[in-house]
């Protein structure tokens, strides 16, 4: 969404929490992802640090997963964005 104005005021933020596990934000503010509908997607897996929990609230992609997901987070995010691509 990097256009020079978007990512001076919005942007995409990774960290970790204490679970152990990652958190990912998108802002999605000014994009074409802002007014679409996405599934909350909740994962528990037998492993206890595999866990995935993702949702759009107030105008944010909010992704949380376990230590091993991050990758699995961000393919949620880019197909739901590609998929949704006008």
């Amino acid at each position: 969404m990097c256009n020079g104005d978007w990512e001076h005021t919005y942007g995409v933020h990774i960290s970790n929490i204490d679970n152990p596990g990652w958190s990912v934000k998108v802002e999605l503010k000014d994009t074409y992802l802002y007014n679409v509908e996405f599934k909350t997607i909740q994962i528990q897996r037998e492993d206890g640090d595999d866990w995935i929990h993702c949702k759009v609230d107030v105008g944010n992609f909010q992704g949380y997963g376990g230590p091993y997901n991050l990758a699995e987070i961000l393919e949620i995010f880019l197909d739901w964005a590609e998929t949704n691509n006008q």
